[in-house]
């Protein structure tokens, strides 16, 4: 610190590299202290950034359909945050910067709604169809049922639904693009709401991919192969506000494994330019030159 005379006694505050300080005596200048930058693309924040773009990618394949899918959240917080909110750093999968840019992501086990309806529950059996565990009684779903049949089965065999109620089916088919290679996905959901007086044939407003029946449940028609599937139920209540059930998606993948783990993460955060490592005295692995070897190159050893 140093006290100034002339026209640097006028200056006040920091200047450049420098603190002027006005003071009883007179005016002093010290030097500013060096601020020391954090990484600018940290292990944390490269861990981050590489689960954002597929979260991204599959958020946007459901194309506005999960609008009002999270109950209880902030009213200014859009259904895109509460998504990547709930499934960031709980379904760990990294995809690199040129699958993005290829329109690539990858179907992966996220939770799409949170809400106060009982979840509905999902099982593959030996044929390896997924079925949940909406009961339909003695109805078996063909290409003559109704929506009233239909309708009317959940209802009289389920005590969570009621007429007015929707059911939503999503699925999601994993490929892998035949020129660029990187991998593709297509979300699709097909929705009914009961309505125990409709004489609407079923499979004319569903698809009979997610609205059949296997052992008195509702199921899908077919296995289940790189892809991704789950039902949703939802409720608008009487002021307006739409209640859902919690579910996550079932995914069936032969590529999901190959996008998770930490070889993964760090293969996506160096397309993104790698991460930013300060160099640390004390820490062995930073050093690439200990001072032993200096000491011994002085040394002419």
């Amino acid at each position: 610190m140093a006290k100034v005379t002339g026209i640097a006694t006028q200056l006040s505050g920091k200047v450049g590299q420098f603190i002027y300080r006005r003071t009883k005596s007179g005016t002093v200048v010290c030097e500013a202290p060096a601020k020391v930058d954090a990484p600018k693309r940290s292990e944390a924040q490269m861990r981050v950034r590489a689960q954002w773009g597929n979260l991204a990618a599959v958020f946007r394949q459901f194309n506005q359909t999960l609008k009002k899918g999270f109950e209880g959240v902030n009213g200014r917080m859009s259904d895109y945050n509460a998504f990547l909110q709930t499934n960031m750093n709980v379904v760990k999968v990294y995809i690199a910067k040129n699958v993005l840019l290829n329109g690539g992501s990858v179907l992966a086990p996220y939770q799409i709604t949170r809400g106060t309806l009982p979840s509905i529950a999902m099982s593959v059996g030996a044929d390896n169809v997924l079925a949940s565990d909406i009961a339909l009684g003695d109805l078996t779903i063909s290409e003559s049922t109704t929506v009233a049949d239909f309708s009317n089965a959940l209802i009289a065999c389920n005590d969570d639904y009621e007429a007015g109620d929707q059911l939503t089916f999503f699925y999601g088919q994993q490929t892998t693009d035949a020129v660029t290679g990187v991998p593709r996905a297509k979300v699709r959901g097909f929705k009914v709401m009961l309505d125990p007086l409709d004489s609407t044939l079923l499979w004319d407003v569903v698809s009979p991919l997610g609205f059949s029946s296997a052992d008195g449940y509702l199921a899908m028609n077919s296995k289940i192969s790189d892809g991704a599937a789950v039902w949703v139920h939802s409720r608008e209540d009487g002021d307006g506000r739409v209640r859902v059930s919690t579910q996550f998606l079932y995914v069936d993948s032969g590529i999901l494994a190959k996008y998770q783990g930490s070889a993964a993460m760090r293969n996506a955060a160096e397309s993104y330019g790698g991460i930013t490592k300060s160099e640390v005295y004390l820490n062995p692995s930073s050093m690439k030159k200990t001072d032993d070897d200096d000491l011994q190159a002085e040394n002419g050893d």
